[in-house]
């Protein structure tokens, strides 16, 4: 036997050594795929295949380099690198720099990145004298390219009736002539973009048949690593390459695919073995990863898939504990237990921080996490992220709202100043700040003051006109209140909510994700009902609080790790969170109603509960603010999909303090002060004399909130005696001043909240 064969088990070592033929390799999650892929790789090559008729394509360069190392480290040898490995992008970008002159370009074109082909695109719509708001960059550039990965070219668009149809009922008719104008604009410049180095590969294959000819002869077995990630236009020209010595090789799990978004399509693993004939299939359900409990699991719900390709996983590993179900109050509570539970876990296991990873749906619920992993001291790291406080849509909402509260902050007006567009342009702002700094003056008091003259204009004046209108607000609004209305009539949310790409769309859910925060931060009373100050500069104080961190930026940093589930795949962890396992969120409320959608939101799940390694806490919030209302949520079905003898249930109630459950962080750390004296004796000498308790009466018993009015003797059961000074607000949010004397004074108490008897 030879070296790189030793340590494969059975499954493994029939689908290195199958040679000849198709040959699909059924890798579930954790099962050694990587390893398999590149084993194989080097026994073709110990088996007499040329390096240069291999062709192994990946979706990362960094697997791709990975599986480069390994076949030389297997083999001993340098003529691994000689293969034909990379993502598809990169080798095929390869390949049309030899066969450019065959479509028309210079073989040293130009490739053009996402923002370069939006400025092309902001260009074509500024010559059409289109509006650049209805036909935004990043819609259109999404467009086509969904089309080119489609397999639709210009030509082929603006004959497409359903098409045609899809852009007339957005009123986009011109998207075909968008089109068709990028292609002429891209091919005379001597560029590609990303979609087109497949599109344009597609081309060449298809209207050249002897370059076609020179690369199936060239590459005689081709390996395809993550093929349920495949598109139309990858699935099409491996198709070709192969079609002459039929010897391709795909790895991938069904139950994985979750790129539909990415025009991905499971339907290209699922329908391989139709394919080719006498098709090999190897399964490979052993994990190597993760416990038997974690598995039973991932099996059970991915079961409930019709669309699938059957397996079940097992391991060797130990059974291990029980999966932590847990319902919180709140989506803060939600935050304020993961954090709480990370700092059990690491004083009960010793685990580090990198052992970590909270996985959620969308970005936008990354905010009550790090704001909780903040209070409680524990690094973090945003993958594949911004912090949420650091997005550029989180940072021009908060600008507005900083300049608001203070006019001087000349930073945060230049940012906002001409967004949304108001024709303020960049000239007007640099007159603007010469013109403070001969004064030796502010930039607002340039644009405020009609008696500085020289610098005046409509735009200017409806812009100071409109900071002023939400200055009037602030001294009898909530931050809630002030927020909203810079909001509404600053257009921003209005912008963000015109844009539908996916970009678009996560966009406008982290602005009402912040909104939601100040929601909360507004609404939510303290312990025992006691409000405290709610306006906007108590609020921005907070957050600044808040974000004034470093940022950690070493990816080998000892962090916790912070991800949505897509960014999370191909990764895995000791202890996992899945959060937010509520309706409409997990599943998404846009995959209710497609059987194809929910399915991919399952297999979502499938990835997240495959991550973990040892441990895996599954948890949902009973209510969550969503667009600035207290939402009531629904566990999420696939919680019904778990067995019960593999749950360990938990309810953890709302607090302003972090939840200390029997035996959790608060607990141990009361017993450690009892175990360090001295530690509890400095304690008890900073900590502030305590104000009075108050023992409720004996026939205590809360009264309706609405019959209560000022002048009232009231009992509250904490407090004590007090009188009703004043009562404030509507049915839902009365609020009372209320005078409790001395130890407690004067406190806003929200009636609906607080249980008060009428002392009568």
């Amino acid at each position: 036997m030879q070296n790189y064969l030793v340590g494969l088990n059975e499954e493994q070592r029939e689908a290195v050594e199958h040679i000849d033929g198709p040959l699909m390799i059924v890798a579930g999650a954790g099962s050694g795929k990587t390893k398999v892929l590149t084993t194989r790789i080097a026994h073709l090559m110990y088996n007499g295949v040329d390096a240069f008729n291999i062709l192994a394509l990946t979706f990362t360069n960094k697997a791709a380099a990975e599986m480069k190392e390994r076949v030389e480290k297997a083999l001993g040898n340098t003529e691994a690198r000689n293969l034909y490995i990379g993502t598809f992008h990169s080798v095929f970008a390869r390949i049309l720099r030899g066969e450019a002159n065959r479509l028309g370009y210079p073989n040293n074109f130009t490739i053009y990145d996402t923002d370069d082909a939006k400025g092309v695109i902001k260009d074509i719509v500024k010559e059409m004298n289109l509006d650049d708001k209805h036909y935004k960059a990043a819609y259109v550039y999404n467009r086509i390219s969904a089309a080119k990965n489609s397999l639709i070219d210009p030509a082929s668009y603006k004959m497409d009736s359903t098409i045609q149809q899809e852009d007339a009922r957005s009123n986009r008719p011109l998207m075909g002539d968008i089109y068709e104008s990028y292609a002429k604009r891209c091919f005379r410049n001597g560029a590609m973009d990303f979609d087109d180095l497949l599109f344009k590969m597609y081309v060449l294959l298809t209207l050249h048949p002897e370059a076609l000819a020179k690369f199936q002869n060239r590459f005689q077995y081709i390996l395809i690593d993550e093929y349920q990630d495949t598109n139309l236009a990858q699935y099409a020209i491996i198709k070709m390459l192969g079609a002459r010595h039929e010897n391709i090789c795909v790895v991938g799990d069904d139950a994985q695919s979750i790129y539909s978004f990415r025009g991905a399509t499971v339907q290209n693993i699922l329908q391989f073995q139709d394919d080719y004939e006498d098709v090999k299939i190897v399964k490979l359900e052993q994990n190597y990863r993760s416990t038997q409990t974690i598995l039973n699991v991932a099996n059970n719900v991915i079961g409930n898939n019709k669309n699938q390709i059957p397996k079940s996983l097992w391991t060797s590993n130990d059974e291990g504990e029980k999966i932590m179900l847990v319902r919180t109050m709140t989506d803060n509570d939600e935050g304020r237990f993961v954090a709480d539970a990370i700092k059990e876990q690491q004083m009960r296991n010793h685990y580090a921080n990198r052992d970590f990873a909270i996985l959620y749906r969308t970005n936008a619920q990354s905010r009550s996490f790090e704001e909780s992993l903040r209070r409680m001291n524990i690094p973090y790291k945003l993958v594949g992220g911004t912090s949420f406080y650091q997005r550029k849509e989180v940072k021009d909402y908060l600008a507005y709202m900083r300049v608001v509260v203070n006019p001087r902050d000349e930073e945060n007006i230049k940012r906002i100043i001409n967004y949304p567009t108001r024709g303020i342009g960049k000239t007007t702002i640099e007159r603007i700040i010469v013109r403070a700094n001969e004064l030796n003056t502010t930039f607002w008091e340039v644009i405020a003051n009609p008696e500085i003259d020289g610098i005046r204009s409509s735009q200017l004046d409806n812009f100071v006109m409109m900071i002023r209108s939400f200055q009037a607000m602030l001294e009898k609004n909530t931050a809630y209140d002030v927020a909203y209305a810079v909001g509404k009539h600053t257009g921003l949310v209005q912008e963000l909510y015109n844009d539908k790409t996916v970009e678009g769309l996560a966009r406008y859910e982290n602005v009402q994700e912040l909104l939601n925060s100040i929601k909360e931060f507004t609404e939510t009373p303290d312990e025992e009902g006691e409000l405290r100050d709610k306006n906007l500069g108590s609020y921005l104080q907070q957050i600044t609080l808040l974000t004034d961190a470093d940022q950690n930026n070493d990816e080998n940093a000892d962090v916790v790790k912070l991800m949505t589930i897509h960014a999370a795949k191909g990764l895995e962890f000791t202890c996992v969170f899945a959060v937010g396992l509520e309706e409409n969120l997990f599943p998404s409320s846009m995959s209710l109603f497609d059987r194809a959608d929910l399915e991919e939101e399952r297999r979502l799940f499938y990835v997240v509960i495959t991550r973990a390694k040892t441990r895996l806490w599954v948890t949902y919030a009973n209510s969550r603010y969503r667009f600035g209302t207290l939402v009531q949520n629904e566990p999420s079905r696939f919680i019904e999909e778990i067995p019960a003898a593999h749950l360990d249930k938990t309810f953890t109630g709302t607090s302003n303090k972090a939840p200390t459950t029997s035996g959790g962080f608060g607990s141990m750390m009361n017993q450690t002060f009892d175990k360090m004296p001295s530690l509890k004796k400095l304690a008890d000498k900073l900590a502030k004399p305590a104000p009075p308790v108050h023992t409720p009466s004996a026939d205590f018993a809360p009264d309706d909130a609405m019959s209560m009015e000022p002048g009232m003797q009231v009992e509250h059961q904490k407090f004590g005696l007090g009188k009703i000074l004043t009562v404030e607000g509507g049915a839902q949010n009365r609020i009372a001043g209320i005078d409790f004397g001395t130890g407690h004074g004067v406190k806003k108490i929200m009636l609906n909240f607080a249980k008060l008897r009428i002392v009568r």
